[in-house]
C-alpha cells in the first residue's frame, strides 16, 4: 500500500490551478486552502504566472504586503473594472471633502452662535447704565474705554501681569 509523505492540502492557488503543490511553493504561505476565492480574483486579474514573477522578484519580508495589495486591487477591479481601488479613493476622498465642508459649516455656525450669545449676555457688571461697579479705589468702573470688551476686575493692573494690591504703578497715591 503506498502513502503519500506529503499530508498537508494543496493551497488554493495549486487546487485553483489543478496542480500537486510542492514544499517549496511561492503561493501556498500567501493563498491558504481556506480561502480560495482570493487566488481565483487575482488569477482571473493578474493571471499566475504575472503572479509567481511577481513575488519572485519581491523581497520575502515584502510578499506578503504584496498579495495583500494584489488581492484587494483584484476585488476592487472585480466589482468595477474600470477603476479599480483607484474609484474607491476617489469615492473616499470625496466623502471625505464633503465632511471636511459640512465640519467647517458647522464650527462657523458654532462661533456665530457663541458671538451672538455674548452680544445678547453682555450685562456684565459695569455695562448696565444704572449700576456703577466701584471696584476700584478710584470709584469708576474697570472698563478699558479703548475697547470696551475687556473686563479688569478689582485691583487688576495689566502692567503687572496681576492683581496690584498695594504696590500701584501708575504713580500715583491710591487716596
Amino acid at each position: 500500500m503506498a502513502s503519500s509523505s506529503y499530508s498537508n492540502p494543496p493551497c488554493a492557488a495549486c487546487k485553483f490551478l489543478r496542480r500537486k503543490c510542492l514544499p517549496d511553493c511561492v503561493f501556498a504561505p500567501y493563498f491558504p486552502p481556506e480561502e480560495p476565492q482570493k487566488f481565483a480574483n487575482v488569477h482571473k486579474i493578474f493571471g499566475a504566472s504575472n503572479v509567481s514573477k511577481l513575488l519572485n522578484e519581491v523581497q520575502p519580508h515584502q510578499r506578503e504586503d504584496a498579495v495583500n495589495s494584489l488581492a484587494y486591487e483584484a476585488e476592487a477591479r472585480m466589482k468595477d473594472p474600470v477603476y479599480g481601488c483607484v474609484g474607491a479613493i476617489s469615492v473616499l476622498q470625496r466623502q471625505v471633502i464633503r465632511l471636511q465642508k459640512e465640519l467647517d459649516a458647522t464650527n462657523a455656525d458654532l462661533m456665530r452662535h457663541a458671538c451672538n450669545e455674548m452680544a445678547n449676555n453682555s450685562a456684565l457688571p459695569g455695562t448696565n447704565p444704572g449700576h456703577n461697579y466701584s471696584g476700584s479705589p478710584r470709584g469708576s468702573s474697570r472698563f478699558n474705554e479703548n475697547n470696551p470688551g475687556f473686563y479688569y476686575p478689582p485691583n487688576y493692573n495689566p502692567w503687572s501681569g496681576g492683581p496690584s494690591g498695594d504696590h500701584d504703578q501708575e504713580g500715583g497715591s491710591d487716596v
